[in-house]
């Protein structure tokens, strides 16, 4: 059996997970508009090298459902059945009416969309996103559910204490709401999202999750000691994680972006400078970034899955590939030896 074949049990859900998970910005038209065609494309070649149920990363702000709403509809032009695929819908977005021109939230992200999304984060609102969003997708429902990205949430008041408080008030309704959802049987799986691992181990506090997704927290390029000692916490209280963003938006790749923003050389040089020190090291060892991005990923205790991304059909394959590949030893040796990881990162060299 491959790395591919085997399916980790996902915590206590009794959900078996691939290694790698499927995100779906792409079919939101995230920087980019795609044709329907494409879209499907990128849908069959997900069922091309996976085995049946693929997993599915989606939320209703992506393109203002639109991604919700093109999954429902490749998965029945492709006649997959509801038992192919396994769907995460990121809760948090409902869609509203288009009024202008131009989308009001994210401006400049999603492309030549025909609706709006509004911000819905409490106990009613998550019901509201959560019912939207079964609607899109039509047949095929989630069966993993969470709030989407509460650290921007929170952090949008973070110097009004009293406005924060009654932000992480609604953040923890919303997920009361999504806990009667999975008590009535509605969904098998309650957990989280966020580009801030501290806002994670802060409502991991306060409610009880099945599963957690960080997202450029951990990475090649960035893992502090400090998370490294959060996960080893949620491995021992069995508590899967989903890495995501394992390239940090794309730039640690030769991407034009890093956590969703355009660095300057000028202002960013030590950056521009890791990762050409980076690229030096997977040239003498014959390394493909993207694969050393994503096996770092995988490399702390707990973590099952990987979620990558492409718009690009043909790189779906290269996507599945890296979560197989092995790298050797004396590689992450070398980025230690350079200071371009922690020397005392304990998982690898």
């Amino acid at each position: 059996m491959s790395k591919l074949d085997k399916k980790t049990v996902f915590g206590k859900t009794g959900l078996a997970l691939p290694p790698i998970i499927f995100g779906t910005s792409c079919l939101g038209n995230l920087y980019h508009a795609l044709s329907y065609e494409t879209k499907l494309e990128i849908v069959r070649q997900f069922f091309e090298h996976v085995k049946s149920p693929i997993v599915l990363d989606s939320a209703g702000k992506y393109g203002a459902g639109l991604a919700l709403e093109v999954i429902g509809r490749t998965l029945r032009d492709l006649g997959k059945a509801t038992d192919d695929v396994i769907i995460s819908n990121k809760l948090g977005w409902t869609r509203v009416p288009l009024k202008g021109a131009e989308p009001t939230f994210e401006p400049g992200a999603w492309i030549g969309i025909e609706h709006d999304a509004e911000l819905s984060i409490n106990h009613s609102g998550i019901i509201d996103c959560w019912e939207q969003g079964c609607e899109l997708l039509g047949d095929y429902q989630p069966q993993l559910l969470s709030v989407h990205d509460p650290d921007e949430y929170l952090a949008a008041v973070q110097n009004d204490k009293k406005e924060r408080d009654r932000r992480l008030e609604d953040v923890i309704g919303a997920y009361s709401a999504l806990h009667e959802l999975k008590i009535k049987g509605y969904t098998k799986s309650i957990g989280i999202g966020a580009k801030d691992w501290k806002v994670i181990r802060e409502i991991c506090n306060l409610v009880e999750l099945d599963w957690v997704m960080l997202a450029c927290s951990l990475t090649v390029y960035t893992h502090s000691t400090e998370l490294l000692e959060f996960i080893e916490e949620l491995n021992a209280k069995n508590i899967p994680i989903i890495n995501s963003a394992v390239f940090n938006a794309g730039f640690l790749i030769g991407g034009a972006y890093f956590n969703y923003r355009i660095p300057q050389k000028d202002k960013d040089s030590e950056l521009f400078a890791w990762r050409e020190s980076f690229m030096a090291v997977c040239d003498e060892f014959d390394v493909k970034p993207a694969n050393a991005c994503v096996q770092f990923g995988f490399s702390a205790p707990g973590i099952v899955s990987v979620a990558l991304n492409t718009s690009r059909p043909e790189r779906v394959r290269d996507n599945v590939e890296s979560v197989m590949i092995k790298i050797p030893h004396e590689f992450w040796a070398a980025l230690k030896a350079k200071g371009i990881i922690a020397k005392d990162y304990p998982y690898l060299g």
